[in-house]
């Protein structure tokens, strides 16, 4: 029985940005809130320790016209015009919000908030304040395992507090995911955004996925480090390794993977020429500049070697299916937010890169948690007197029935050698991601024992079955999209097929199945390329 046990209406899961606004708005409509998270709100997670663009655009009916059918065609027509306008109108008003907050925008010449851009620790901090303020109960460095359910939907969560080693359960008639996607990027104790808990608790209850093909997403970091923060090297030089100049100023990094199969690729921030130059991008990104300078290496004139992390559903697309305007999924009471939600009704095909990634946790955080709050005061029962059971099962096994101890570090590293490699995941054919396929489906048999007695130990188990999953998925996606359109390629099929404009729904943990979504663009796709053709 765990150690702590409590009931509210609303659980939030994860403590960035989607979720510490998930949080505060289920607060303002009124809700109980708990929110569990598995560092410390405010410092955890992506946004915190960095900066982050915004999606700003003016409302001027012409501008956002254009930037939304930009998008739609960049996409693939499986983004949704609709909801590229709610983002736009949405996390317009938050800015403003934050901004009365305290957050302290720079203005132009004549006195104007810019808000195209947030300081991430700035920022969370604001964040955590508010959320208190709204009267939202914290747990910090309290990692959710598992879902309750029953027969009505979702209802709370079990987890484990990483200091004091205590089990605790939240019965909420609504939870809201908003753990992050999987970026295969283990690191024990870690956050959820690299690994995907959150997928695959939801999933144990039913809940479908969307765009997990669209997953083909590398960027390049130090070699010796795991910061991302790619849009630094606009200010790079690309160089080989007898320090040939390859490109200037690469944002897109598309050559890059190519670079890299002939041999080591270099940067220098030597674009950056300027001390007023280096100290905005280190105000910008200091994140971006600690691995560097412990190995003593002046990034601004010092050549440092590139590697290519991958990142995996965080800037891929795909995530939890959702099935309204308020972030619900196909499971009652449970709400999808952020990097845990499938963003293709906004990014379609593509990356939403930075500035839609963060445009979005921000959004879907406030329509989940306002949905999550007026599902559950719309109960009649609170959640206690459920019937509620746990809906984990992948890496939690125990009792009579687990076969042995479960070792994650090795299952991890097996994970990692079918997910990471540029020749299975980037370069993707038929006959290479059907093999790593079936390595993985072979691993199923490892994650049915005992996870370790430790608290790390169960943490981590239960990460190595959320990669397992999560790359299982992601594999199953892109074989059943033939074609390359966005983030998905598959060597044998090098065109769009205007015919597979829809989405790929999938669902099931061991049998993993798949089915078809229709989109509201697809007839548009096919009047363009007539047009095209004529």
């Amino acid at each position: 029985m765990p150690q702590q046990q409590t009931t509210t209406d609303v659980l939030v899961l994860g403590g960035g940005p989607a979720g510490a606004w998930a949080a505060w708005h289920a607060a303002s409509q009124g809700a109980q809130v708990i929110l569990a998270d598995k560092g410390y709100l405010g410092t955890s997670g992506a946004t915190a320790p960095g900066g982050t663009t915004l999606l700003v655009i003016p409302p001027v009916a012409e501008l956002r016209d254009a930037a939304v059918q930009a998008r739609l065609r960049a996409g693939g027509y499986l983004s949704e015009n609709s909801w590229i306008h709610r983002v736009l109108d949405q996390v317009e008003q938050n800015l403003r919000q934050i901004e009365e907050w305290g957050y302290p925008f720079p203005k132009d010449q004549n006195g104007n908030p810019l808000r195209t851009h947030l300081h991430g620790p700035e920022y969370m901090k604001i964040m955590r304040r508010v959320v208190r303020k709204a009267g939202v109960r914290i747990l910090d460095q309290s990692p959710a395992l598992e879902l309750l359910h029953d027969k009505h939907g979702v209802g709370g969560a079990r987890g484990i507090n990483r200091l004091t080693g205590e089990t605790w359960e939240v019965r909420a008639n609504a939870v809201v995911v908003a753990t992050g996607g999987c970026a295969f990027l283990s690191k024990g104790l870690g956050c959820n955004v690299l690994t995907g808990e959150g997928l695959l608790m939801s999933a144990e209850t039913g809940a479908e996925l969307s765009g997990m093909e669209f997953t083909r997403q590398y960027a390049p970091s130090f070699a010796d480090g795991t910061v991302t923060r790619g849009r630094m090297l606009a200010w790079a030089t690309l160089y080989d390794a007898a320090g040939n100049p390859l490109h200037r100023g690469d944002r897109t990094f598309g050559s890059i993977p190519e670079l890299m199969l002939k041999g080591p690729v270099y940067a220098s921030l030597d674009l950056a020429d300027t001390e007023e130059k280096q100290r905005f991008l280190r105000n910008a990104h200091p994140i971006f500049f600690m691995p560097l300078e412990r190995a003593g290496i002046n990034p601004f004139k010092d050549k440092f070697p590139l590697t290519l992390r991958y990142e995996g559903t965080m800037r891929g697309t795909g995530g939890l299916r959702l099935t309204g305007a308020d972030c619900s999924t196909t499971v009652p009471g449970l709400y999808a937010a952020g990097d845990a939600a499938s963003r293709e009704k906004v990014t379609g095909a593509i990356s939403g890169g930075g500035a839609y990634n963060a445009s979005w946790a921000i959004c879907s955080g406030s329509w989940a948690g306002q949905g999550a709050a007026r599902h559950a005061l719309s109960q009649t029962r609170r959640a206690d007197s459920r019937q509620l059971r746990a809906a984990g099962r992948m890496g939690l096994a125990g009792g009579a029935s687990a076969s042995g101890t479960l070792d994650p570090k090795p299952l991890i590293a097996a994970v990692q050698q079918e997910i990471l490699p540029l020749r299975i995941n980037y370069f993707r054919s038929e006959p290479g991601v059907a093999a790593a396929l079936q390595r993985l489906d072979s691993l199923l048999p490892y994650i049915t024992g005992r996870p370790p007695a430790t608290v790390q130990g169960i943490v981590q188990s239960r990460e190595a079955a959320a990669m397992l999953q999560a790359g299982r998925w992601i594999y199953t996606a892109a074989l059943a999209r033939k074609e390359t359109r966005g983030l998905q390629r598959l060597e044998e099929y090098p065109a769009l097929d205007p015919r597979q404009t829809h989405r790929l729904i999938l669902s099931g943990i061991a049998q993993i199945r798949t089915s078809t979504e229709q989109v509201p663009h697809a007839r548009e796709l096919q009047a363009s390329r007539k047009e095209q053709a004529i």
